[in-house]
């Protein structure tokens, strides 16, 4: 399978405001956290990705099937590297998006040409949240460069169990509760970023964002 080009370029993308893809998956939750608006008593689980190893327990821990935890990716953070270490399998044959290139085991990252510019490749690698199934080996290797994936527990799956089973499991305990109406985390470069972004009467999205996002 070849990258196909499309017409918007690299600026586009960086310029219109913030745009995480995993705001998808955030924005389904929208139905879980209007019930619990004003309800600051509700907690919810989440996982700290300023604590995250990315071990894989994410992955076969979580009581459901297919794990409640997703990678997300902050676009700000992005290098949209030709060569991305959260993409490529460190022994990747070519850089293209054959299976055997990369190193999602379900293919859930995609990786999409922006432009070519004084002889650079840019390319956007977003998440398919249904394809994910939480192992962080793509955050592992995003982290040798400029870190924008991270985990987090998507809500719109999560059954919110009274002992969360991922939580017991983690090495680092990374996971704690949150207030049901801010149940999202930021990696900490990322939620400065987004701070300086809302202070801009552009961002609608920044502070769409920002609203879900726990500040301690």
């Amino acid at each position: 399978m070849n990258d196909q080009p499309v017409k918007n370029d690299r600026r586009e993308f960086i310029q219109d405001g913030l745009r995480v893809a995993g705001l998808v998956t955030l924005g389904a939750a929208g139905g879980f956290l209007v019930g619990r608006q004003g309800e600051a008593e509700e907690t919810v689980w989440q996982l700290d990705p300023n604590k995250c190893i990315a071990c894989k327990n994410c992955a076969t821990h979580c009581v459901l099937d297919e794990s409640a935890v997703k990678c997300v990716q902050f676009f700000d953070m992005c290098g949209y590297c030709d060569i991305c270490t959260g993409y490529f399998d460190p022994n990747y044959r070519e850089l293209n998006t054959a299976a055997e290139n990369q190193m999602c085991p379900t293919g859930a990252i995609r990786r999409t040409f922006i432009e070519e510019k004084a002889g650079q490749k840019f390319f956007e690698y977003t998440i398919d949240a249904d394809a994910c199934v939480g192992c962080g080996k793509c955050v592992k290797g995003c982290a040798l460069m400029n870190g924008s994936f991270y985990l987090q527990v998507s809500h719109d799956r999560c059954l919110n169990c009274n002992e969360c089973a991922i939580a017991v499991s983690c090495p680092t305990q990374a996971f704690d509760r949150l207030p049901a109406n801010r149940p999202y985390r930021l990696k900490s470069p990322a939620l400065a970023l987004l701070k300086r972004k809302v202070k801009h009467p552009s961002h609608q999205d920044a502070r769409d964002l920002l609203s879900q996002v726990y500040d301690p």
